[in-house]
């Protein structure tokens, strides 16, 4: 048999699948076949180490798919534990025979490309699978082993680029689901991406991305976005350096490890490497290859894969990402990123005398998600062909004046437990609008991988996003229909982006 046939989904003798290396043997868990710690490449270790992922090596006998695989190395303890062999994905599907042709949701984690497990509890797709979906979720190099570039990787190359490790690693998991996920009743002709933070943003890049062509037929979003220029020292949306950007913090990297050469640092043990914030490369990166531009310029040309989109972001994810604890850190730090847009931005987003009430953090929200989503449906409901769905996440309680949450609004992630359905009706906390939103969330995430459109009935009409009539869909405290957030400051915002790409602005972000 051939890579990609099915011979038995029985309960009694469990799933067997050959796939692109070998057989492989799920389990059968709540009416759904499961299969957890596929591998889509060769392990990324020894040599391979800041290479591109490679082919997958053939097994010889029954692979037992039964357990998550160990995430990547990263600072914390994921759920698995953590590996530098690391690239393996999951699947979870309804389908009874392999000829169901299933449409497929596959599930890139956040965790600002320096964490992320697929073993996460709250990243359980199945009750997303049981509404009708193949779910796939897909691991990826993060840190300093995802994304280090340095000149002598770069030249080591075909294409005289380095990083970007872990994004090449996502495209290498598409392709295999390509190959794949007909074995699994899935249609390769029905992908739809989706991820949250980190994993939204990979999913803004993927769009961008020619590497990606025609491996998804639908991109969500979940505060994500990567509209922000290149900038050496990177904030919050501006975030993406240039190659040879990159390349000089990967040197300082080496210093700091204290080798060498390339060829020491692959003889340091994974666990060993230094990592975290502020040590090299750890992001993406502008690489002319993986991402061949500014991504603005990339959709304002119409050069990206032009699919279906829903994005969208929180209320408040300023609380997540704080502006200054006082007002006087919340202004200084405004006035040391924004430069001559600062009082501008300060009157956009006022500050309270005592106090950084939301209306000051939703500076770091727009910043790092609002504006780019918001640049994201303008720029793709003008120069493509596909529709675009937007929406804002607001459910939350309302808080009693004087509790130390009052005026907060929904924080960065909360919206990750409504999609997929983790909202639990026993808990006395939760509530009927907490229930009916996470209820419409899964439908709509649902019917948009089948259909490309996320209506349907039972659930408001969400309308396509369109410049002349801006229409978003609001999550709280129920499923309605409403303008633009903070559509006034988001413009003031947008002056500032305008300027930062004009030769003047280029220069003094440097």
């Amino acid at each position: 048999m051939r890579a990609g046939e099915q011979i038995n989904q029985s309960k009694a003798s469990g799933n067997k699948v050959k796939v692109e290396g070998g057989w492989i043997q799920g389990t059968v868990e709540s009416d759904l076949i499961v299969f957890k710690g596929i591998p889509f490449a060769t392990p990324p270790v020894g040599a391979l180490r800041w290479r591109a992922p490679q082919p997958v090596k053939k097994w010889d006998n029954i692979k037992q798919t039964t357990t998550f695989a160990p995430a990547p190395m990263q600072g914390g303890n994921p759920p698995s534990g953590k590996s530098e062999d690391c690239l393996y994905l999951n699947v979870l599907t309804p389908a009874k025979s392999a000829t169901e042709r299933l449409p497929v949701l596959v599930w890139i984690y956040g965790g600002g490309f320096s964490a992320g497990s697929t073993a996460e509890p709250w990243y359980n797709g199945e009750k997303l699978a049981k509404k009708g979906v193949v779910f796939v979720s897909i691991a990826y190099r993060v840190g300093q082993l995802g994304f280090l570039a340095h000149p002598e990787l770069s030249a080591e190359d075909p294409r005289h680029v380095s990083g970007n490790y872990g994004l090449l690693d996502q495209v290498a998991a598409l392709k295999w689901i390509q190959k794949n996920i007909a074995a699994f009743g899935g249609d390769p002709k029905k992908v739809t991406i989706f991820g949250e933070s980190a994993g939204g943003i990979s999913v803004s890049m993927l769009c961008a991305s020619p590497l990606a062509k025609g491996l998804f037929q639908g991109a969500i979003s979940q505060s994500g976005g990567s509209f922000g220029p290149t900038r050496s020292t990177t904030f919050p949306g501006e975030n993406m350096k240039t190659l040879g950007q990159a390349e000089m913090a990967g040197q300082t990297y080496l210093q700091k490890t204290g080798v060498a050469s390339i060829a020491e640092l692959r003889k340091i043990a994974a666990d060993k490497l230094p990592s975290g914030w502020g040590l090299g490369s750890a992001w993406p990166i502008v690489d002319g290859y993986v991402i061949p531009d500014d991504q603005y310029k990339l959709y304002k040309a119409g050069n990206y894969n032009d699919v279906p989109v829903i994005m969208g972001y929180n209320s408040d994810e300023g609380a997540s990402f704080s502006p200054g604890k006082t007002p006087e850190e919340y202004v200084s730090g405004v006035k040391t990123r924004y430069g001559k847009f600062a009082d501008a931005l300060i009157n956009a987003y006022p500050v309270g005398e005592n106090s950084v009430p939301k209306t000051a953090r939703d500076l770091a929200r727009d910043a790092a998600f609002g504006w780019h989503t918001w640049s994201w449906a303008r720029l793709q409901s003008k120069t493509g062909k596909s529709k675009v769905y937007y929406y804002y996440f607001d459910q939350h309680p309302d808080y009693p004046v004087g509790s130390p949450q009052y005026g907060y609004g929904s924080p960065h992630a909360q919206d990750v437990s409504y999609v997929f359905q983790h909202i639990d009706p026993a808990n006395p906390q939760t509530t009927k609008s907490d229930l009916e939103i996470a209820e419409a969330m899964g439908t709509y995430w649902t019917n948009f991988a089948k259909f490309g459109n996320p209506n349907g009935k039972g659930i408001p009409e969400w309308p396509a996003y369109n410049d002349e009539k801006p229409i978003v869909m609001y999550f709280g405290p129920t499923p309605h229909t409403g303008p633009v957030p903070g559509e006034e400051s988001l413009k003031v915002l947008n002056e500032y982006f305008i300027w930062r790409r004009t030769p003047e602005g280029e220069a003094w972000a440097k």
